[in-house]
């Protein structure tokens, strides 16, 4: 399991897109339902993710990205990622973090790509979207600083300059993936 983490907007999706089961498509499920944050909201996306989690620990698949923002000023973050990892070293697999950093300037304009709109109908709203882009910005730290994650296999990709293809196989080339990938990567985040 490949977990990616970053602030929004980075490129999480887009930098591995043919090996990604989405976080989107049950975060924007959910979202159908319940607002997003409330405790229904988030007790449902939990059950959610974490029988995939459960189901894939137990399959013959050769591996999962998961992606998220992490809020490392909230420890509540850190424990929900070591629950997800549980699960797999039962399995004993190789469980890699990536973090991407992107720019303010940069996540903005992404913001507004037009694919991200296609598929996230709860992001339709630019200037809602962007609001809460800010507002979490200035409300958690959502990169790690030096003594995080020492415990954690982690590396660390600038992605603000690159293309989702570059930073993929950036990621492929640090932690020697070996890659299966039935197409190009899409360039979905330029």
């Amino acid at each position: 399991m490949k977990p990616d983490f970053g602030t929004k907007k980075t490129g999480k999706k887009s930098s591995h897109k043919c090996k990604e089961i989405s976080v989107t498509v049950y975060l924007e499920l959910v979202n159908q339902f319940f607002d997003f944050g409330t405790p229904n909201f988030r007790n449902l996306d939990k059950k959610i993710r974490f029988n995939i989690f459960e189901e894939v620990a137990n399959s013959k698949l050769e591996g999962l990205i998961f992606t998220m923002v992490w809020a490392f000023n909230e420890a509540e973050d850190e424990a929900y990622i070591d629950e997800i990892i549980a699960i797999f070293e039962k399995k004993n697999p190789k469980v890699c973090f990536v973090e991407l950093v992107c720019n303010l300037e940069e996540r903005l304009r992404r913001n507004k790509h037009e694919n991200r709109l296609h598929h996230k109908a709860s992001k339709r709203d630019v200037e809602a979207s962007e609001k809460r882009l800010l507002y979490h910005d200035g409300k958690y730290r959502m990169n790690s600083q030096e003594g995080d994650l020492q415990d954690k296999s982690m590396f660390k990709v600038h992605n603000t300059n690159l293309t989702a293809t570059e930073a993929a196989e950036k990621i492929i080339t640090f932690y020697e993936l070996t890659t299966t990938f039935p197409n190009p990567i899409n360039e979905l985040s330029n």
